[in-house]
């Protein structure tokens, strides 16, 4: 879209709910997989790393539609016809979304065939397809086949006896055409490539070399669905296989729970995780380019899709597979391996087994902690060990919406109830994905003596908040963390997030407020420092950018800077509108999904949008106000869009230390100025990647944060 040079309106002409002015959702987050398949695609990335991003885009698809387009599906079963703040309907989304899909899938095929696997094979990486076999390798994978495989595979056949197998979530099938030797009758069946065996199967280093290969082998396989092809005549024998040919089915994975009308929560989730482990709808089925349209109708009808739910792939299905090549241990073909550093505040003065050295340290003033350039176990999870251990402390109260299988956490949580301290824990079971090891982790909580909360009806608790309540003396004194990422020590080396560690009496009566509104019942309207969704974090974002605008209006200077996940509360963007037109010069730092249009004459031309895609997912949210030289600086759990500022419990903290408000201030200076990572969102929704000028001129921002850490 383009917008004329015309003079411009009076703003007060200009109707900023217009369509018009806002990006589809749905389209604008297809842009942001663009850019991680990008990262797949830019010759500056390492080979491993090239094939992570590879994957990462075919598993992003799949989160996609199996949450977002289940949901526009589910929207026009019902005949809900809602337009959307872009002007569209449901069927519209769906249509414009699936050739856009189609676009990219071609698009990411077309480049690991043509790109990726000669680079692999460049470098000692083979993988072959089954024809390029020599004997030996043949022989060799034909009594792998018999001893490891055959005995888990399960052909189903579809006739009047046999009706259409259920094809599960995101599993890897082959469509077998079948003729009866002595009726001539053809026949159909279905094999599903087993899950439980390796996608890519290594042959052993005697046999990995042969006369097609020009360089030395690092690794030599073939795809497992090659193998079971080559060999369907040991699933049906006496039958004439005809050919086959892969298929694979995305499924609606959204557990749906009226909880107003349930009485045991955590129940009703397990439920409808055994319903989503049997499958939903099908919404999407990737079959292979040479599959005949006969057996593609077949699916279409047995699977209950349209057409336009049918996506055919020129290559091999399911490249999320292709991340485990990650684990080859060929370093030079990776990222530089980086460990987070213990900051140095911690390095000279390190906490003691009952952490009274660690309180000590929070009591001195704030600090802020940023992973994964900073260490996690030896700031969060240590505070919360500590916690467990002190024998001052007297209560623990935190909430978990994402963490591992195996947390040193919840381990010293449960050691903590056992040393007789009060626990008390909101687990989140309505974690997208998450909810089974929530569930597990909740009755390992409630059988140490954990107080266990599941949450609040209607919401999701998506904060990132510790309080600790110590006895120092002769009073109470109170311990916080703040944070904008998840209570989790795997993605905390993968995901970018702050973090606060504070003893600020009012940011510890407000966690005190927040519990016991998450646990008990509160009315609870006011905070003294913290801004709380779904009470007043929405008027408090409205409340910031307004002074900014009032700043404006009075003749001085209005600059927001904001970096986060997404951003697509349409009242929120009509907000950044009016300020842009009052003079408001804006800074937005969005990895995801942005529906607001930048550089609009008259509504957006002092809106700047950049994305930045990199090794580590930037998951951090923060967020600057210059409130005529008063700055004010916040971070937190929440987005700007309508799910985080209406219905989930967030907590943005303001900061009071100028001089972690300074190095905040910094690290956005820092993602401002990227030329490496950083794409610029035009104001037709076009992302343009900055590039250096030359190597020295490079500005990337996740390296500098590493040095700076390192340093």
């Amino acid at each position: 879209m383009t917008f004329s040079k015309s003079p411009l309106p009076n703003p007060s002409d200009i109707n900023l709910s217009d369509p018009k002015y806002y990006f589809s959702r749905e389209l604008n987050w297809l842009e942001f997989n663009d850019r991680v398949l990008h990262e797949a695609m830019d010759e500056r990335t390492p080979l491993l790393e090239r094939l992570k991003f590879m994957g990462i885009f075919s598993t992003n698809l799949d989160e996609f539609f199996m949450v977002r387009i289940a949901a526009i599906k589910d929207q026009i079963e019902a005949k809900v016809n809602r337009i959307t703040s872009d002007g569209r309907t449901p069927t519209q989304q769906l249509l414009e979304v699936s050739d856009r899909v189609q676009i990219l899938i071609d698009k990411q095929h077309e480049h690991f065939e043509k790109a990726l696997r000669p680079a692999m094979t460049d470098r000692g990486i083979y993988l072959l397809d089954y024809f390029e076999l020599n004997q030996e390798q043949c022989n060799y994978l034909q009594t792998y086949f018999e001893e490891e495989i055959f005995p888990v595979l399960t052909p189903l056949a579809v006739d009047p006896g046999h009706p259409f197998p259920h094809i599960s979530n995101l599993s890897l099938n082959l469509a077998v055409l079948i003729k009866h030797p002595e009726t001539e009758e053809e026949l159909f069946a279905r094999v599903k490539i087993p899950q439980v065996l390796p996608r890519f199967i290594n042959l052993p280093i005697n046999l990995q070399v042969n006369s097609s290969q020009t360089h030395d082998p690092v690794w030599t396989g073939i795809p497992l669905e090659q193998l079971i092809a080559h060999n369907l005549e040991s699933l049906f024998p006496g039958m004439n296989i005809q050919d086959c040919y892969t298929f694979r089915v995305t499924r609606n994975a959204d557990i749906s729970v009226d909880e107003d009308d349930t009485e045991d929560l955590l129940l009703a989730i397990e439920q409808g995780l055994m319903k989503r482990r049997k499958g939903g709808s099908t919404v999407r089925i990737e079959v292979s380019l040479v599959m005949p349209s006969h057996i593609r109708r077949m699916l279409q009808e047995e699977l209950e899709v349209t057409e336009k739910d049918i996506y055919q792939v020129d290559g091999m299905l399911g490249l999320g597979d292709l991340m485990g090549f990650l684990s080859l241990p060929i370093p030079e073909l990776k990222d530089p391996p980086w460990t987070p550093v213990i900051p140095s505040y911690l390095r000279k003065f390190r906490p003691n087994e009952e952490g009274s050295d660690f309180f000590s340290l929070i009591s001195k003033g704030d600090f802020l902690v940023h992973h994964p350039y900073e260490s996690f176990a030896d700031t969060v999870e240590r505070f919360i060990i500590c916690s467990s251990n002190d024998p001052k402390v007297l209560a623990i109260k935190m909430t978990l919406y994402r963490t591992t299988g195996d947390s040193y956490i919840l381990k010293a949580l449960i050691k903590a109830a056992e040393n007789g301290k009060q626990v008390s824990v909101l687990i989140e079971l309505k974690a997208r994905f998450d909810e089974q090891n929530n569930i597990n982790w909740a009755r390992k909580l409630e059988d140490a003596g954990v107080h266990v909360v599941y949450g609040l009806v209607g919401l999701k608790t998506h904060t990132k908040v510790v309080l600790v309540v110590r006895r120092e003396e002769d009073k109470i004194k109170r311990y916080v963390h703040i944070g904008t990422g998840n209570y989790n020590a795997k993605t905390s080396n993968i995901y970018t997030d702050v973090g606060l560690f504070s003893c600020r009496p009012e940011l510890g009566a407000d966690l005190t407020d927040l519990f016991n509104y998450l646990t008990g019942y509160s009315l609870q309207r006011s905070y003294r420092k913290l801004l709380v969704s779904p009470v007043n974090g929405r008027d408090s974002f409205d409340r910031l950018i307004q002074q900014e605008i009032d700043h404006c209006n009075a003749g001085r200077t209005g600059r927001i800077v904001a970096k986060m996940n997404a951003i697509v509360d349409p009242k929120i963007i009509a907000n950044l509108y009016r300020a842009s037109q009052a003079g408001v010069s804006i800074d937005l730092i969005v990895r995801g999904m942005c529906c607001l249009r930048p550089g609009i004459p008259g509504v957006s031309e002092n809106i700047r949008v950049i994305s930045i895609v990199g090794r580590f997912l930037e998951h951090s949210r923060i967020y600057y106000f210059h409130n005529g030289g008063d700055e004010k600086m916040l971070i937190g759990s929440a987005d700007w869009m309508t799910r985080n500022l209406d219905r989930r419990v967030e907590v943005i903290t303001p900061i009071d230390d100028p001089n972690i408000s300074k190095d905040l201030q910094e690290i956005l200076g820092i993602m401002l100025a990227d030329n490496r990572q950083a794409w610029d969102l035009q104001s037709d929704g076009v992302y343009i990647q900055r590039r250096p000028r030359n190597d020295n001129d490079e500005q990337n921002t996740q390296k500098i944060l590493m040095e700076m850490a390192s340093q």
